[in-house]
C-alpha cells in the first residue's frame, strides 16, 4: 500500500484485510451465472450492449496491436461481455474471470468493475494498488456509464492490460468512449418517448365528416368536423359546400365531374389564429348509380405534419448550431450547379473553413465549453452572409460558405479575408476568451462540368493547403493545386516503403555555444533519399506521414539512427557532443516514449545525457500524459527541448512545473530581431525567462552576424543556423566540427 493511493483504493484494501483476504491467494467470485441466466441478463441488457460494444470495439480497433481486454458489466456487477486480446482472456479465465461472474469488493477484493461501479469518476488501478498480487502485474481503468438524464447507473466499461502498456492516456480514451456511450443511450431513450407520444397521439386521432346531397348542399357536419375547421355546425348545414373557401373547389370537381380525391393536404386557419393541417378524402355517393350527393371527411395531422417537419428540419440542420448540415448544403450545392448549368444562375463558389488548433481547445477546456465555441463562432459567420449565400457546419469544426450569383470575383476573397479578419479577434464562451485562427479553402466552379462531389473535393484540399501554408490564410484552388495533390499521392505510396527500402538519412546541424564559439551540440533533421526525386526535405513528406500514422515508426528510426551516430563519432574520439531529436506528437503521446528511449539508449551504448529531446509547446501542455513522461526522462538523464518557442498556446503555469533543459526561440523571430521591435522584446523577454527559470536558451535560424550579435548581447546561450552552417551529412559534420583531436607531444 503507497501513500499516494486515492482514498477509495486504499479503504478497499482495508476491508480486504479486515475480511482476512490472503493477497497471495486467488479469490473467485462466489456468484455465476448458468448458462441460461447469463442469456436472459443479456437478453434483458441487449440494447444498452449492443451500444456498449459497438464503441468499445472502436476502442480495441484503435489500439490494434496492443494487448488489451474490453470487459463490460451491468450495475450489479455481473460481467456480461469481455473483447480482446485472447492471451490475456485465457489467463483470466482460469482465475474466475468471464461473462457471468459477479465482482463483489467483499468476494473478489479490490477490483475495477466494483470500483468502477461505486465511484463516480474514472478509476486506474496499476500494479500494486491491486490488493491481490496476482494482478499485480497488470494496469486496469474503468468508469461506469449511466442514463445521463435521471443519473441512472447502468454498468461499467474497464479494459485491462499489462502493465508494461499502462498509460494514462488509456484512462482519457475510455471516458471519451463512455461519454460517446452514454449520448448514444440518451438518444435511444429519448426517440422511444417520442415514439410512444406518437402512438398516443394517433390514437386519439378523429375524422371530421362533411355530406352533401346532389345540389352541393351541406347535410351533416359532424362535431369533428367543427372541432377541426373552427366553423359553427349551425353556419354550416344547409349552405352550399361550393362556397367554403377550403373545400369549396375539390366538391365543385366531384359534384360536377364525379371526381373522387384522396388524402389531399389542406391548410387553413381556425378561429385562433393556429394553423390547421388536414387530410382530405371525398368521393361521389351513389343512389341506384345516380349522383346523389358527396362525402367528405377531414383527418386532423396538424400535430404529426409538425413532427414532420421538426424531423425534416432536424434531417438537415445541424442540432448543436442550428445552422444547414453537410446533407443540406450538398443538396444546395448540386442545384446551384444545375442552375449555373443551365444558365440560370451567373456564379458559383465554395469556402470551406476550418478552425485552426480546435483540438487544444477541446482537449484543455472540455467539450462543453468547445462545443460553445462553435455555437459562438457560427454566429459570428453568419454576420458574412450575402442575400444569395449558405452557411453550413460540415461536422466537427469545419463550415462552410456557398456563395451563389455574385457579380464580382472579388466578393468571394473579400468573404475569406472578413472571416479570417473576425477570427483574429478572441470569443468569449462563458468567462474565459478562446482564441483560434481559421484555415480556408476557397474555389470557384470551373467553366467546364466538374461534379458536386469534385467540387466539394477541390474546397478540402485548398483548405488543406492553406493548413499546411501554415494556417491562418486562405488558399485559392487551382490546377497547380491538383498537380501538387496527385504527386502527394505518388509520394505518400513510396514513403510506405521508404523504410524497408532504407530511404531515410539524417542531416546534422551544428549548435554553437555563444560564449566559447565551440559546438556543443548537433540537431538531427532527415531527409528522404527519393530514388526518383532525389533528397527531399521533411517539409515535403512528414505531414504525408502523419496523416497515413508512419510518423511513429520513421520518429524511432531517427532516434536510433541519431544516437547510433553520436556513439560512433565518439568511439572516433570525436568531440563530445549533444544530439537533439524532434519528437512527433503522435509518437510522444500514444507510444511508451519512456521505454522506447530506454531500449534505443542500451542498444547503442550511448549515455543519455547526449540526447536531447525536443517537443512543442502543444505536446508539453497535454499536462497530465506529458508531465510524467518528461519528469521520466529528465530522471534518466535525457536533455528536454521545447521546440518553435513562442508561436503555440504557451502556459507558463505549466512551464514552471516542467524540468525543461532548453528552450528554442523560433526562427519566425530571429528572422525579424532587428527590424521588428515587438520581435526583439518577446526574444529578449524569452530568453529572461527561462534563465530565470533555470533553463539555457536556443536560437534557430540565425543567418547573419547582426543577428547573432543581438543575441549574444542579450545572453542567448546557443544558436544555430545558416551563418554557421547548413545541414551536414554525418561524415561532413565530422570533418567539419566533431573530427578527432590530435594527440598532444608526450602522449
Amino acid at each position: 500500500m503507497t501513500n499516494n493511493e486515492p482514498d477509495f483504493i486504499v479503504e478497499s484494501k482495508r476491508l480486504c484485510e479486515i475480511a482476512g483476504m490472503n493477497p497471495n491467494e486467488i479469490p473467485r467470485p462466489d456468484t455465476i451465472l448458468t448458462s441460461s441466466e447469463l442469456e436472459a441478463k443479456k437478453e434483458e441488457y441487449d440494447e444498452i450492449l449492443s451500444v456498449v460494444s459497438f464503441f468499445s470495439n472502436k476502442l480495441l480497433d484503435s489500439l490494434k496491436g496492443t494487448p488489451i481486454l474490453v470487459g463490460v458489466a451491468d450495475a450489479d456487477g455481473y460481467l456480461l461481455k469481455v473483447e480482446g486480446d485472447e492471451t490475456i482472456r485465457s489467463t483470466i479465465e482460469q482465475f474466475g474471470i468471464f461473462p457471468g461472474s459477479l465482482f463483489r469488493q467483499e468476494d473478489t477484493g479490490t477490483n475495477v468493475i466494483s470500483l468502477s461501479l461505486d465511484q463516480k469518476h474514472p478509476i486506474s488501478l496499476i500494479g500494486k494498488s491491486h490488493y491481490h498480487t496476482f494482478l499485480h502485474s497488470t494496469a486496469c481503468y474503468g468508469t461506469a456509464f449511466r442514463y445521463t438524464d435521471n443519473n441512472n447507473l447502468l454498468g461499467s466499461l474497464s479494459i485491462m492490460m499489462p502493465i508494461e502498456y499502462r498509460n494514462p492516456l488509456f484512462l482519457t480514451m475510455l471516458s471519451q468512449v463512455v461519454d460517446s456511450i452514454e449520448r448514444e443511450l440518451l438518444l435511444r431513450k429519448q426517440n422511444k418517448k417520442l415514439n410512444i407520444m406518437n402512438q398516443i397521439m394517433l390514437s386519439r386521432t378523429r375524422n371530421g365528416i362533411v355530406v352533401t346531397d346532389e345540389n352541393g348542399i351541406t347535410t351533416e357536419f359532424n362535431d369533428f368536423a367543427q372541432k377541426i375547421s373552427g366553423t359553427d355546425k349551425d353556419d354550416v348545414l344547409g349552405r352550399n359546400i361550393r362556397e367554403s373557401p377550403i373545400t369549396g373547389s375539390y366538391f365543385e370537381e366531384l359534384l360536377e365531374q364525379e371526381k373522387s380525391f384522396s388524402n389531399e393536404i389542406l391548410k387553413f386557419t381556425d378561429e385562433n389564429g393556429d394553423r390547421v393541417i388536414c387530410l382530405f378524402d371525398a368521393q361521389p355517393i351513389y343512389e341506384e348509380e345516380k349522383l346523389a350527393g358527396a362525402f367528405g371527411q377531414f383527418r386532423d395531422i396538424t400535430e404529426r405534419y409538425n413532427l414532420q417537419e421538426k424531423y425534416n428540419y432536424l434531417a438537415y440542420h445541424d442540432d448543436l448550431t442550428g445552422l444547414p448540415n453537410r446533407r443540406y448544403v450538398n443538396i444546395e450545392t448540386k442545384r446551384a450547379i444545375e442552375e449555373l448549368q443551365s444558365g440560370e444562375s451567373s456564379s458559383l463558389a465554395l469556402l470551406f473553413i476550418d478552425l485552426d488548433r480546435f483540438k487544444i481547445i477541446n482537449d484543455n477546456f472540455g467539450h462543453t465549453c468547445g462545443d460553445h465555441l462553435l455555437i459562438e463562432v457560427s454566429r459570428h459567420l453568419k454576420k458574412y452572409l450575402g442575400e444569395n449565400d449558405i452557411l453550413a457546419r460540415m461536422g466537427g469544426d469545419e463550415f462552410v460558405l456557398l456563395l451563389q450569383n455574385f457579380e464580382d470575383a472579388d466578393y468571394v476573397t473579400r468573404k475569406a479575408e472578413e472571416v479570417l479578419q473576425e477570427f483574429r479577434h478572441p470569443f468569449q464562451v462563458d468567462d474565459e476568451y478562446l482564441y483560434t485562427t481559421a484555415s480556408i479553402g476557397v474555389v470557384y466552379y470551373p467553366e467546364e462540368y466538374v461534379s458536386l462531389e469534385t467540387f466539394m473535393v477541390y474546397a478540402d484540399n485548398a483548405m488543406y493547403q492553406a493548413k499546411l501554408d501554415g494556417k491562418d490564410r486562405y488558399v485559392v484552388y487551382s490546377s497547380h493545386s491538383l498537380e501538387n495533390m496527385m504527386e502527394e499521392f505518388r509520394l505518400e505510396a513510396d514513403l510506405r516503403e521508404a523504410l524497408e527500402k532504407n530511404e531515410f538519412v539524417l542531416h546534422y546541424q551544428p549548435q554553437i555555444n555563444n560564449t566559447t564559439g565551440e559546438v556543443v551540440g548537433v540537431e538531427a533533421l532527415i531527409r528522404w533519399q527519393h530514388p526518383e526525386f532525389g533528397l527531399i526535405s521533411p517539409g515535403s513528406f512528414i505531414h504525408l506521414a502523419e496523416k497515413n500514422g508512419l510518423i511513429t515508426r520513421i520518429g524511432e528510426w531517427v532516434i536510433e539512427e541519431a544516437c547510433r551516430q553520436n556513439k560512433k563519432w565518439q568511439e572516433a574520439g570525436g568531440r563530445p557532443v549533444k544530439v537533439s531529436v524532434n519528437m512527433s506528437t503522435q509518437q510522444f503521446l500514444t507510444k511508451n516514449t519512456l521505454n522506447l528511449v530506454q531500449d534505443v539508449l542500451e542498444r547503442t551504448g550511448l549515455a543519455p545525457e547526449y540526447l536531447v529531446l525536443e517537443v512543442t509547446e502543444y505536446m508539453a501542455m497535454e499536462y497530465d500524459s506529458s508531465f510524467l513522461v518528461l519528469e521520466k526522462l529528465r530522471d534518466i538523464g535525457v536533455g528536454i527541448s521545447i521546440d518553435d518557442f513562442g508561436t503555440g498556446y504557451s502556459s507558463l503555469n505549466y512551464l514552471k512545473q516542467f524540468r525543461i533543459d532548453y528552450i528554442k526561440i523560433d526562427k519566425s523571430f530571429v528572422n525579424e530581431i532587428l527590424h521588428d521591435e515587438n520581435d526583439a522584446i518577446i526574444v529578449n523577454a524569452i530568453i529572461s525567462l527561462a534563465h530565470n527559470l533555470g533553463m539555457q536558451v536556443i536560437a534557430e535560424g540565425v543567418e547573419t552576424s547582426e543577428q547573432l550579435d543581438f543575441l549574444i548581447r542579450q545572453n542567448c546561450d546557443v544558436t544555430q543556423g545558416f551563418y554557421f552552417s547548413k545541414p551536414l551529412t554525418a561524415d561532413d559534420i565530422e570533418k567539419s566540427y566533431i573530427r578527432p583531436q590530435a594527440p598532444q607531444e608526450g602522449n
